[in-house]
């Protein structure tokens, strides 16, 4: 387990109030975990804006009706296929499906793919969810491990 260090901090009690009420809506145990998260956020995000190594998920609603929708959503993924790790398919109802696109690479790569895919026609709605992926597994390929 990696060593926890310990640090003060002040601030405002009616912004600690807040922020306490938060955690608990949440379901943060403590402060500590609360602030973890927050700081991690800000750390993907940061990920993001300098075209870090990030792992994402790329969501797509879209009408399957629409001519070439599905060939042209494909062509996308194969022109980017060493960043897509994995695809899941559902059928929402008898118009629409839904497509989640599993991604790890450079966050500038990963932004592109989805700008694509979104901005196909026939797609309904898109969006992008994005961690950075922990520096000690981005200089790697796909490290084995355990899940036990």
């Amino acid at each position: 387990m990696t060593e926890l260090v310990r640090f003060g901090v002040a601030m405002e009690r009616g912004l600690l109030e807040r922020f306490d009420a938060l955690s608990e809506s949440k379901g943060y145990a403590n402060r500590s975990e609360a602030l973890r998260d927050l700081v991690r956020k800000d750390l993907d995000d940061d990920a993001w804006r300098q075209d870090r190594m990030i792992c994402a998920t790329v969501t797509l609603v879209y009408d399957h009706h629409v001519r070439e929708l599905t060939e042209r959503l494909t062509e996308i993924q194969h022109d980017y296929g060493a960043a897509i790790i994995a695809t899941l398919h559902v059928h929402l109802d008898h118009h629409h499906c839904m497509e989640v696109i599993a991604t790890r690479g450079p966050s500038r790569e990963i932004k592109a793919l989805a700008d694509r895919l979104i901005g196909v026609k026939g797609v309904v709605s898109g969006g992008i969810s994005a961690s950075a992926v922990p520096s000690h597994a981005a200089s790697h390929g796909h490290p084995p491990h355990s899940h036990g």
